[in-house]
């Protein structure tokens, strides 16, 4: 993973076709002024077992965990009230903010499904070199989601959002020693990448 020092120049990098670099760039927003970073949750507050994913949406192996694992999880453990699901984010670099911003723009009702179709295509939205042409891509996902254009405009281009967004994942990776994506924390236990048979040994050992 790379070093969470450089985390605090990430919600410098680019524009996103919106705000200009150098605004990005101002001063954070002061405590009382900060946006409440919130984690985004799937499932019952009361299920016996949390299991925390932190994974960047740049990842391709946290792609291939959301294509091969997630849904299976997902049908017999979320829906049936067994796993409380928190998903968070983690940023490699502004392509992977541009797209946890995308991803919030649209609320808790929309939040998972943005970042399924992100990890569905990821290797299409974020496939070019051209920060411009990656930002098109995202602002094309959450009008596909069905947000306006000035809601992703002004979503996507607030800077206090983006360092909070940061200061947020340092601190929790921080606390849970991250060093790499996908990571899986079940009932505070971490553990690494793995299948969706290997998974479900550890969740029903649990139960």
């Amino acid at each position: 993973m790379k070093n969470i020092a450089m985390l605090a120049l990430v919600a410098t990098l680019g524009s996103f076709g919106v705000a200009h670099a150098q605004d990005a760039a101002a001063p954070a927003a002061t405590a009382t002024e900060a946006p409440q970073v919130r984690d985004m949750t799937m499932g019952s507050a009361d299920a016996p077992i949390e299991l925390v994913e932190y994974a960047s949406y740049t990842c391709p192996h946290c792609a291939d965990f959301h294509t091969n694992v997630f849904d299976k999880l997902k049908a017999e453990y979320i829906d049936t009230g067994k796993v409380r699901f928190v998903m968070r984010e983690v940023y490699f670099d502004r392509y992977g903010l541009w797209a946890a911003m995308m991803a919030r723009c649209g609320g808790d009702m929309r939040y998972f499904g943005i970042s399924d179709i992100l990890f569905d295509t990821q290797r299409e939205w974020a496939g070019s070199q051209d920060p411009s042409v990656v930002v098109e891509n995202l602002k094309r996902i959450g009008r596909q989601a069905g947000m306006d254009n000035a809601t992703i405009d002004a979503c996507m281009g607030d800077a206090a959002m983006a360092q909070a967004l940061v200061d947020s994942y340092q601190k929790n990776a921080e606390a849970d020693a991250i060093t790499g994506t996908p990571t899986i924390i079940i009932n505070g236990e971490k553990h690494s990448n793995m299948s969706y048979e290997d998974l479900k040994e550890i969740l029903d050992a649990e139960l």
